[in-house]
């Protein structure tokens, strides 16, 4: 039976090797300090943290994650350690809360391998705190026990180690935010918090493997529905919407404390819960829900069908069940996973107890119990691996009705609805730049939707890179792939939007894409030839600085409509071939300034760069690196969910060879932008 604790309270723990899982509904830094008996930590090296995930019988999560999974073995703990105290800590630097008081409060558990809850605790009461002790596991007698501690500090982690008697304790702090910056930054934007009112439901069936798995066939979807506002203003409150922005919806009452890791913090509430229903949704009750499935044989699950979330339209279904599709196999594949691990741990300490006995090392026993801890492990293998071949299955099946339905923002370049194109007439919720799928699922292809406007600049590495099959692309043929792949982004951002609301510009100094860039070119889809040398990336970074000056100006003074006459309102992106060819200090300076500023009032970036390239510069630009999303032309392993963190093979969204759509696309755009310019 599961001990709820209570602040102070204590409870024995009955094994060694434990789990212990956080769920905190958005991204939190999971840690663990190593402690004496009077709780001091003697050193650095005595905390695990994102950056140093692993000690003797300690293992903590790589990066900050609304779920956690902290993996305990005491048996392995040096013998001078007598107390473990596990702590959770809200990024600094980023878009999301700064207190726990502005968001749900943590739940922690401290269960088996075979994820039986031993003891458990919600962390109630916090408000300015910012980093907290959560859980303590403590040696007393020679037994274990945990207390719920809830000790929160609104010094952050700097505080709680110093208390901790740690030394060096801000610069250790520093160096977690550091590594929990870099994981953040690999990390796919997530989507809105799905609230219980409208269920994204799916015939759960509770993996034997684990407890948590019929969760994940159960999420939720659905966004709430936006307040009523002034149509002569925005609401009392509100910041006045940048040109080419839509405007940031305040928050409806209830929503919970959005779970991304990449978003921009309503001005009205300083960072608090932000509502993400579409700017552009009619108010009132919500469309009828999609056709019925046919009804399912007894016994079995029933067909999937397209647009089975809520939502205020089919676009709007089809993105929260492409999002829900995107965690249930993230959440399915940590089940299989923790449950093969479980299976490992289990047989190498039944391994290790038949070769401690010096009777059954040898001779037809210890053969025989070798024999069994195998068959044993084979069984809980195979077992998790039907569990998870159950789910793939389903959502495989599901994959398959969606796809076709997607909408053009959504589709691949070689779904049929491109060859129906026409200029949109409004901007949609999302738009694809890629797809992502894991190895226990191959055959599943999620497609990556990121939220429009863009929130952060992206990244198209061109550095040398090695495939899957472990063979290494040519240097020269990934920068041609790098800017082909910057291209297909550019042409699919420009034809989801509507005429005159999507302006791109090209700096290309060297001049090394032109073979590249030329559907942009001679399609006529750019207002100005790409810019070459020092002089034209010069004067495109300092116009495109000039505008967020001026956009930022007339926001703060509350004008957002005295702008200077003929100042292009539309959203603006900018995109950079071989960085950083062609830029000196001041050139690099304004462009970190773009990818700081620019995305709140409209700039975006798009850069096409080899990061050792610039090793040059040092640390300096660092933070621009992890400020944009990085891609890849070639697939690659480097993005993680924001879930439970596993590493997504991610393919970029390209045109079929031979294909002539996207000239066709971008001829269509390029025509609705020259009769709207008349």
């Amino acid at each position: 039976m599961t001990a709820e604790l209570t602040r102070g309270q204590n409870h024995p723990l009955p094994r060694a090797r434990l789990e212990i899982r956080v769920s905190a509904g958005t991204p939190v830094v999971a840690g663990a300090t190593l402690g004496d008996e009077n709780g001091e930590v003697h050193g650095v090296e005595r905390v695990a943290h994102p950056g140093t995930p692993t000690l003797p019988g300690l293992e903590v999560s790589r990066q900050a994650a609304a779920d956690h999974r902290l993996a305990v073995d005491l048996d392995a703990v040096p013998e001078a350690v007598h107390r473990v105290s596990v702590l959770l800590a809200l990024p600094v630097g980023g878009q999301g809360p700064a207190r726990f008081g502005a968001v749900a409060a943590p739940f922690v558990a401290v269960t088996g391998l075979d994820g039986d809850e031993v003891a458990s605790y919600t962390l109630t009461g916090l408000e300015a705190e910012s980093a907290v002790v959560a859980l303590e596991l403590y040696r007393r007698q020679g037994a274990w026990k945990v207390r719920a501690v809830g000790q929160g500090y609104a010094g952050g982690l700097a505080e709680l180690f110093t208390d901790q008697n740690l030394p060096e304790a801000h610069r250790l702090a520093g160096d977690i935010q550091d590594a929990v910056a870099r994981g953040l930054a690999r990390s796919v934007p997530a989507p809105p918090s799905r609230t219980s009112d409208g269920d994204r439901s799916r015939p759960a069936t509770a993996s034997a493997h684990d407890p948590g798995t019929a969760a994940a066939h159960g999420a939720t979807g659905g966004v709430p529905p936006a307040p009523q506002t002034d149509p002569q203003g925005p609401p009392a409150g509100q910041t006045p919407t940048a040109p080419g922005q839509h405007a940031t919806p305040q928050p409806y009452p209830g929503t919970p404390a959005d779970s991304s890791v990449s978003r921009q913090p309503s001005a009205a509430t300083g960072g608090g819960p932000i509502d993400y229903s579409h700017p552009r949704r009619q108010h009132g009750a919500p469309p009828p829900p999609p056709p019925a499935a046919p009804p399912a044989a007894p016994g079995q699950p029933a067909p999937p069908v397209a647009g089975d979330a809520t939502g205020w339209s089919m676009e709007e279904r089809l993105y929260n069940q492409v999002w829900g599709m995107f965690e249930d196999l993230a959440r399915t594949t940590a089940a299989y996973r923790s449950a093969v691990d479980f299976a490992d741990s289990r047989m190498e300490k039944e391994l290790d107890q038949v070769l401690s006995d010096p009777r059954s090392r040898i001779g037809g026993q210890g053969d025989a119990a070798r024999e069994a801890a195998r068959a044993r492990h084979e069984q809980l293998v195979a077992q998790a691996g039907d569990a998870l071949d159950r789910d793939v299955a389903q959502l495989a099946a599901e994959a398959e009705v969606v796809e076709p339905a997607l909408p053009m923002a959504y589709a691949r370049w070689d779904s049929p609805v491109w060859h129906a194109y026409r200029v949109p007439m409004e901007i949609p919720m999302a738009v694809r730049l890629g797809d992502l799928h894991l190895s226990e699922a191959d055959r599943i292809r999620i497609p990556m939707l990121v939220r429009l406007p863009l929130e952060r600049g992206l990244w198209i590495d061109s550095g040398r890179a090695a495939s899957l099959d472990g063979s290494y692309t040519d240097p020269h043929e990934t920068r041609r792939l790098g800017l082909e792949t910057a291209v297909a982004h550019a042409a699919r951002l420009l034809a989801v939007y509507p005429a005159g609301e999507f302006t791109v510009h090209v700096v290309d100094p060297a001049g090394s894409g032109t073979q590249s860039l030329a559907p942009l070119v001679q399609t006529g889809v750019l207002d100005a030839p790409p810019a070459l040398g020092a002089a034209g990336t010069a004067d495109v970074l300092a116009r495109l600085t000039q505008r967020v000056d001026l956009v930022q100006m007339a926001l703060r003074g509350g004008a957002p409509d005295a702008l200077p006459p003929g100042l292009d309102t539309s959203q603006q992106l900018l995109i950079v071939n071989d960085f950083p060819h062609g830029f000196d200090d001041r050139a690099v300076n304004q462009l970190r300034y773009l990818a700081d500023e620019g995305p709140a009032v409209g700039v975006h970036l798009m850069l096409v760069a080899d990061r050792e390239g610039s090793a040059g510069y040092g640390p300096l630009l660092d933070p621009l690196w992890r400020s944009l999303l990085r891609l890849t032309p070639v697939a690659d392993d480097h993005l993680a969910d924001p879930w439970v963190g596993h590493a997504w093979t991610y393919e970029p969204s390209l045109v079929p060879p031979g294909s002539q759509v996207l000239r066709q696309v971008l001829d269509q755009v390029a025509a609705a932008r020259r009769s709207w310019h008349r």
